[in-house]
């Protein structure tokens, strides 16, 4: 009988013993959490609200950082060629993804990994810089959301033509090195050849060459100025806005952070709508979804922001017409 109750309590030991040691198995084989690698050209001063539009569109997939998915932020500080060591120790990493915020990050991230995928954001046409096949059919590794600014040109000119009809020369700020560039410049001379106007193009790749580029365009004599795409421009804006302030220079921008901190007027497309769904494109990823299966998406959503302090400031009348077409005005 002792032996017995012996017995019985060496059988319950032994099975607390494994109960007790069930939840460490189990939490063992539990898959590690998934980490995203998030890639940018820029400083990552002033581009909050772009996280939180990818944070947000990641939610709406059902992932929230922190709580069940991780990401590891790179910043290249308008430095190009930090990009591809950049990319390379987010593939080193084994992240599940790496999201190309901007052209420059997307190549590097391409061109880092043929296998971990690669969710981009740009604004300029990814089957004509090599990032993927086709819009609907991207194949390999790459996919995401492209917010063109590029072929606006002949609109953003004819705002501008709208805002300063008298000038005899209106001037382009390029970055030469973006991608996609050439074309810019080509739609802007056409369109200065339609409208009878003298289109000056300035070049400028970082911001330590922007004063000497408005000074050029002011001692040329251009009465108004677009600036061209790119995520260095973007980056600087304040700097960008506060030179066309200096020189009273009416200006046109292609997207609404320049107008929101004092830029005259911009119109195009919604980053935070792009990265928004560039977030719900890495959630379903990170479900299983294979980014070459998932077709590129082309941005729907474009802003006309007009500020009405900086007319001012120029003394400058908005027309009617471009006042009733504002999706918002900044008095």
């Amino acid at each position: 009988m002792q032996f017995d109750q012996l017995k019985r309590r060496e059988v319950i030991s032994l099975i607390g013993g494994a109960a007790a040691a069930w939840p460490v198995a189990a939490r063992a084989q539990q898959p590690a959490m998934p980490t995203i690698g998030f890639l940018r050209s820029t400083p990552a001063a002033g581009f909050t609200y772009i996280l939180d539009a990818f944070r947000q569109g990641l939610s709406g997939a059902g992932f929230v950082e922190g709580r069940n998915v991780a990401i590891e932020y790179r910043w290249a500080d308008n430095e190009l060629d930090r990009l591809p060591g950049l990319a390379a120790d987010l593939v080193r990493r084994q992240v599940a993804a790496i999201v190309g915020a901007g052209g420059p990050a997307a190549q590097a991230g391409k061109a880092a990994t043929a296998t971990t995928p690669v969710v981009f954001v740009i604004g300029t046409d990814p089957v004509r810089t090599g990032l993927v096949a086709s819009l609907s059919r991207p194949g390999g590794n790459t996919t995401g959301v492209v917010f063109t600014s590029a072929a606006l040109v002949p609109k953003l000119l004819g705002m501008l033509h709208e805002l300063v009809p008298k000038v005899s020369m209106i001037a382009m700020l390029r970055d030469p090195y973006f991608p996609g560039v050439e074309s810019e410049v080509r739609d802007a001379e056409e369109v200065g050849r339609a409208i009878g106007r003298q289109i000056l193009v300035v070049n400028a790749s970082s911001e330590r060459e922007f004063q000497a580029a408005f000074a050029k365009v002011v001692q040329a004599g251009a009465g108004g100025l677009l600036i061209g795409s790119g995520s260095l421009f973007l980056s600087q804006r304040r700097q960008l806005v506060a030179l066309a302030g200096r020189h009273a220079l009416p200006t046109m921008y292609n997207q609404r952070e320049y107008a929101e901190v004092g830029g005259l007027i911009s119109y195009g497309p919604s980053q935070t709508d792009a990265y928004r769904r560039a977030g719900i494109y890495v959630g379903r990823i990170l479900k299983g979804e294979k980014p070459g299966d998932l077709p590129v998406e082309l941005g729907i959503k474009f802003e006309l922001v007009i500020n009405l302090a900086t007319a001012k400031a120029f003394s400058l009348e908005i027309p009617p017409q471009l006042l009733a077409l504002a999706d918002e005005v900044i008095e």
